[in-house]
Formats: structure tokens, sequence, C-alpha cells
């Protein structure tokens, strides 16, 4: 997946924005005065930096990749504002309104938490996102505490990627409904992960003696606590629809990608029994 100057400016711009934050709390217990002084000063130094990404030029390319249109859209105001087709057609409760230019607020996704998740069915499905005869795709914000799924419909016409309309509904709707409500439980309850795991596992990681090299073989679940993510997101996540059909499968790969440091984790689930199993996994 290709990634421009701007992609690398925002990762930058979130950082700054989080570190300024921490900074700002602490000098407040000692001198307000001071706190105030600086944070008009950092609020400056992002304003900069976020018209350097609006007034940064957008390669006609862009639009040949979905991923490539799409971090762009997250990152640069000028460019969402450009690609969102107004008034714009939003689904809530089974009525339809009509979204105003006005009234749309930037979108940054899931640009500020670093990473960004996605729900596959097989292995195949990997190399949907390099398909440049894609023409429609569907980028899910998945609220796993409110058990709501916000869907962004993008449509590219012309050549053009648009953001064409938003679909809201309950999350028991959704195509991945079983395993996301189970995946939600295997991220937020210790006991229950640990007997959600398959036994064995099979892994893939680095070698702790070649930083060049990965090892392969089989993880036991009480080796576990000792290898497994510490991390995984419970509260929001997203999907990626590359045009790709769901259905009621007996396996879900659940890929967690770094958006600039290129770290990648990869965990695949199988329904054994009835029950989703942590049976593989990819660091």
């Amino acid at each position: 997946m290709r990634k421009s100057a701007i992609i690398v400016l925002m990762v930058c711009m979130s950082m700054m924005i989080w570190t300024t934050g921490c900074t700002d709390k602490k000098k407040a217990v000692a001198a307000d005065t001071t706190a105030v002084t600086d944070t008009i000063a950092d609020t400056t130094a992002v304003d900069s930096l976020e018209d350097l990404i609006d007034d940064a030029p957008i390669s006609k390319a862009v639009d040949e990749l979905f991923d490539d249109f799409f971090f762009n859209f997250a990152g640069n105001r000028k460019l969402q504002m450009k690609r969102i087709k107004f008034p714009l057609p939003v689904v809530k409760d089974g009525k339809t309104v009509q979204m105003t230019k006005s009234q749309w607020q930037m979108e940054r996704f899931f640009m500020p938490q670093g990473f960004y998740t996605l729900i596959l069915d097989n292995r195949k499905q990997l190399n949907l996102s390099k398909d440049t005869s894609i023409n429609h795709v569907v980028v899910e914000k998945i609220n796993l505490q409110e058990q709501h799924v916000k869907k962004y419909n993008f449509d590219r016409k012309d050549g053009v990627w648009m953001l064409t309309s938003i679909d809201n509904s309950a999350m028991v709707q959704n195509n991945n409904s079983s395993f996301l409500k189970f995946y939600q439980r295997f991220a937020t309850d210790t006991a229950f992960q640990i007997k959600s795991l398959s036994n064995p596992i099979a892994f893939t990681g680095p070698d702790p003696d070649d930083d060049f090299e990965t090892i392969t073989g089989d993880l036991l679940p009480e080796q576990w606590p000792d290898v497994g993510p510490t991390d995984l997101p419970r509260d929001l996540i997203y999907n990626i629809i590359y045009g790709q059909e769901y259905k009621e499968s007996t396996q879900k790969i659940f890929l967690l990608r770094g958006i600039a440091n290129g770290q990648e984790l990869q965990m695949t689930f199988k329904a054994i029994g009835g029950e989703w199993k942590l049976t593989g996994l990819v660091e």
C-alpha cells in the first residue's frame, strides 16, 4: 500500500496533538499563565501544520487505489469537502435525511489512533485493496460499546472517488455480527480470551535472535500471556469492504495494520463446535 507524504504528516500531527495535551496538563499545575501561553503557541503550530497538509498538491494517481484516496481523504480537509456528494443522504432508523455542506464536520476516521483494522473471510481477500478495478467501497466505523455500525459508502465515477451516502444500523444487523459480538468479549475478558484459544495455535513471529528472520511453530494456550497482544482495540474498530460479500463463514481473519510503521498483526479465528476459537497468529 503506497503512502504519500500527506499520510506521514497526518501521523506527525496526531502525535503532536497527543503530546501537547499531556504537556499542557502538567504545566497547568505549576503555572496557569504559562500554560495558557503555551497552549496558544501549540495550537498555532497545529493549525499551521493542518494548513500545510490541506495545501499540499494531490496527485491524479490518488484515485487509482482506494487506499491511496482514502488516506488523503481522511487527512486533507479541502480534499474531503470536494469529494463528498452534497446533499449527502444519511440513513438512520430507517429514515433518510439530506446532510448539507455546512452541516458536515471533518472526519479523520482512524488516522489519530495510528492503525486500522480489517475483517476478512479468507486470505484471498488480503489482495482486494490492490485491485484498481474496484468502483465501490464501504468503510465501516464499528462502535463495539454502543453496538452501532456507521457505513460510509464510496463510489468511483469517471475515475474519481466520492463519498455518496452514509448508513447507520445496529451491530446485530451487520453481516459480521456473530464475530463482532465474540470479538468484543475476546478483547475485554481475559478469562474468556484464554478459553477461546485453540490448542495449539499456529504461530509466526519475529526471531528473537535475528531481526531479519521469522520463526514458525505451535503456540500453547499457557504461553499466550507472554506472546499474545495485550492492547487489542476494545471500543472502536474499522472495517473496509472492497466489494467482497460476507457470508456466515466458519473463518474470520482479523487484521490490525499500523499506518506509518508498517507493523501488522493477523489473527485467524475459526468456528469450532459452534464457538469461535483463535487458531492462528502472525506478528
